[in-house]
């Protein structure tokens, strides 16, 4: 563990191997979230008083022509836009703002409707699933997408696949009925479903087999030796014989293959977090800056490309986690506005107040046991 800390914490390794990348990809992230607010709130009528990337006392800032201060402050881990009308910048209720100009009074967010309201706090967690989209679609588009046949090159012995009688050479051509097209579609179908018997279709010197296989749950790691669990069924695609190769593709068919892409990894996300609360999942996979920072620091090393897809795929983290029902959070504001749209009238004052304590104290709850996870992680790792 001293090793450890001692390499990441020199001056040089830790503020161009790790905090770099780090506060390049939150940071942009953060933005993207923010901007969705601002710009459908602008479009709304509403005003904006403050734009800030970070919390705490500002570090930088400038006031645009329509009064609203863009700063970047001092801690890194968020931010906020705060609309003419909100009382702080978690729009938490707490009474009537009396200090309003009749001009402000009108661009006031809780004066506006509540359709007005919920498409202005939704696009913060949609900006961050659209910004995913553009660069799934640059880098397709641009880079190319590594690609492999569907071919198993190798059985792993003992695994279940040697067990149903999967050979080399065979070729996938469906799981569950779902055309295989790629070797990576096998890999994702089979990573999720540890324990469910999938129906696998291979072709095998002209003549199609078919095959039940239940992948069973193994924890592997990656190449910077981070752990993780997932459904395996022990076949294996080599570059000799796997048909390895980068293929591009147009703007046209790089946007509907990011659209897939962000819809899969949201799919996955919201997987797990379903998993966790039904006892599937195990919740250690949970992180929180200190992971974030150390894999920035990580995917750094293997390029810019590399850094931009982890921003799409924590874009998508973080507009999933902002859009659970959980008040302080954006989906805390839409079932607040959900049940507000069903009475006619606002959620009272003190049930709103009492849910965002509560919410706050989740949000606390899981802070703490997400850099429980990070500095475990590193712990076990050392």
């Amino acid at each position: 563990m001293l090793e450890f800390v001692t390499g990441l914490f020199s001056t040089n390794g830790f503020i161009l191997g790790t905090l770099v990348p780090f506060l390049f990809v939150l940071l942009i992230v953060v933005f993207v979230h923010e901007l969705g607010h601002y710009l459908v709130g602008l479009w709304c009528g509403i005003g904006a008083k403050v734009f800030s990337v970070g919390f705490g006392p500002e570090l930088v800032g400038f006031n645009d022509r329509r009064g609203t201060r863009w700063r970047l402050s001092w801690i890194p881990l968020g931010g906020y836009v705060k609309f003419v009308g909100d009382m702080n910048a978690a729009s938490v209720p707490e009474g009537h703002d009396d200090s309003l100009t009749p001009e402000e009074e009108a661009q006031a967010f809780q004066n506006k409707s509540v359709g007005r309201r919920a498409a202005t706090v939704f696009a913060g967690p949609f900006a961050n699933f659209v910004f995913a989209v553009v660069i799934f679609t640059t880098i397709f588009s641009v880079y190319g997408r590594g690609v492999a046949d569907p071919v198993v090159s190798e059985v792993r012995p003992d695994s279940v696949a040697e067990q149903v009688g999967i050979m080399p050479g065979d070729r996938f051509v469906s799981v569950d009925g779902i055309a295989v097209k790629q070797f990576s579609d096998v890999q994702r179908y089979v990573a999720v479903r540890w324990g469910e018997p999938i129906e696998m279709v291979m072709e095998r010197d002209g003549e199609l087999l078919t095959f039940e296989v239940t992948p069973e749950r193994l924890e592997i790691e990656d190449r910077f030796g981070n752990k993780m669990e997932q459904g395996i069924i022990g076949v294996l695609n080599d570059r000799q014989t796997g048909g390895h190769r980068v293929e591009r593709y147009g703007v046209g068919e790089s946007f509907v293959m990011a659209v897939k892409e962000t819809a899969f990894v949201i799919q996955r996300t919201g997987g797990y977090i379903a998993g966790i609360f039904s006892g599937r999942e195990k919740p250690d996979q949970i992180g929180g800056p200190i992971r974030v920072a150390q894999m920035s620091g990580q995917v750094a090393t293997l390029g810019f490309v590399a850094l931009f897809n982890l921003a799409a795929i924590l874009s998508i983290s973080i507009g999933l986690l902002n859009l659970l029902p959980v008040p302080v959070l954006d989906g805390g504001h839409l079932v607040f506005y959900f049940f507000e749209a069903l009475r006619g009238r606002p959620v009272p004052e003190r049930t709103q107040e009492y849910g965002y304590r509560i919410g706050f104290g989740l949000i606390l709850g899981l802070m703490v046991f997400a850099t429980w996870n990070d500095v475990s992680s590193l712990l076990g790792g050392s």
